[in-house]
């Protein structure tokens, strides 16, 4: 699959005239809890050439889309986001972009402009607005998938990831890892609900299809629980975060004399 990816970026930066600088797995497989039917959910970086950005209108505005979107096939889900857009909203501590730097699975990096925007993770993460995402990620799919006494118990872990991931970030004051498992075993401590949420992680990756069952009380209430909590510690906080726009704009500056002055 990874000849595939590769072969459509080449395409792409021949259809449209840009240089992708990455490119990563940003869903299930990333998170370590694919199903056996799981399509590849592919992510990019890419950047226009110089008189693209030389204009009166910026990108993003009328006809100068700052998105490729590519048809989704049953097996190929992918799409990119022109790079200032990329730092735009890194700049605001964007969570599905810094998911993306944080992939283990990364199918194509060509240039500095990636690790150099890994050197400035720490400087630009906002915990206040990762929590709010990821909160508002769980309360929505709570409210959605696992209300009733019959739920699909698949979509527990579209509630469990967020709620871990938003524990993280208080315990540790750092964007959480993607590995599902990695959250499970540092966010919640041995016991029945670990056990519980171990054997539907299970389930899942052996190709369980975790069709409609009943709700497993104790993982609702700890959902529940935890939202709760997590809701009001995120209220809390009061961060400062100093505005790293000049540091992005050198960084954007350099990308274009680096991809396209070689």
């Amino acid at each position: 699959m990874k000849e595939k990816i590769l072969k459509t970026i080449t395409q792409i930066e021949k259809d449209y005239n840009v240089k992708i600088v990455y490119a990563c797995e940003s869903g299930s497989r990333a998170w370590g809890f694919p199903s056996k039917d799981s399509d590849y959910d592919v992510r990019f970086v890419y950047v226009h050439e110089k008189d693209h950005y030389l204009s009166i209108d910026p990108v993003g505005v009328g006809t100068k889309r700052d998105v490729i979107e590519l048809p989704i096939n049953d097996l190929l889900d992918m799409n990119g986001w022109e790079l200032t857009k990329a730092l735009k909203l890194f700049r605001k501590s964007n969570p599905p972009l810094l998911e993306w730097l944080q992939s283990t699975i990364v199918y194509y990096e060509a240039f500095s402009t990636i690790d150099r925007m890994k050197n400035l993770h720490r400087e630009v993460f906002a915990p206040h607005s990762c929590l709010y995402h990821y909160l508002n990620m769980a309360r929505n799919n709570y409210r959605e998938y696992l209300q009733g006494e019959n739920v699909k118990i698949k979509k527990y872990f579209y509630v469990l990831r967020p709620v871990l991931a938003a524990k993280w970030i208080e315990e540790f004051n750092e964007f959480p890892p993607l590995e599902f498992q990695t959250l499970l075993e540092k966010m919640i401590p041995a016991g029945e609900i670990k056990d519980a949420v171990a054997i539907l992680l299970e389930r899942k990756m052996s190709g369980d299809e975790l069709d409609v069952e009943p709700r497993i009380y104790i993982i609702n209430q700890f959902l529940n629980e935890e939202i709760v909590r997590l809701e009001a510690y995120a209220k809390s906080l009061n961060v400062h975060i100093p505005d790293p726009t000049g540091q992005l704009d050198e960084l954007f500056r350099d990308t274009l004399e680096e991809v396209w002055d070689k």
